[in-house]
């Protein structure tokens, strides 16, 4: 493969992917990835991040049969952030939700 274009990594060598559904155009979930988990995503074309938590990689739906199939990827501005626009295959939360994104915070006005 190619090389990667240049991205702006944290100090820990990961950038924030916000995943958005390329049909709807609506915001599925945030992961972190690095240099190898935009790799994979981009070989594989199965969109993968880097667990902050438990220190390995995974791509999304591996064991729920959910995953999110990649449609592109663009860098903001800055190269400090990045948009992957992908197809789901069902819910994309753990919860089962169709967004992690489900819960109101509620409005100011």
């Amino acid at each position: 493969m190619n090389a990667l274009p240049p991205l702006s990594y944290d100090a820990n060598g990961l950038i924030p992917a916000i995943v958005q559904d390329d049909a709807t155009g609506g915001v599925l979930m945030l992961g972190y990835m690095d240099e190898e988990a935009v790799r994979r995503t981009l070989e594989k074309g199965l969109v993968t991040f880097w667990s902050r938590s438990r220190q390995e990689y995974w791509t999304k739906g591996e064991t729920s049969g959910n995953v999110l199939r990649l449609k592109g990827i663009r860098k903001d501005c800055d190269a400090d952030a990045l948009l992957v626009r992908a197809d789901p295959a069902g819910p994309t939360c753990h919860t089962g939700e169709r967004s992690c994104f489900y819960r109101d915070l509620g409005v100011v006005e």
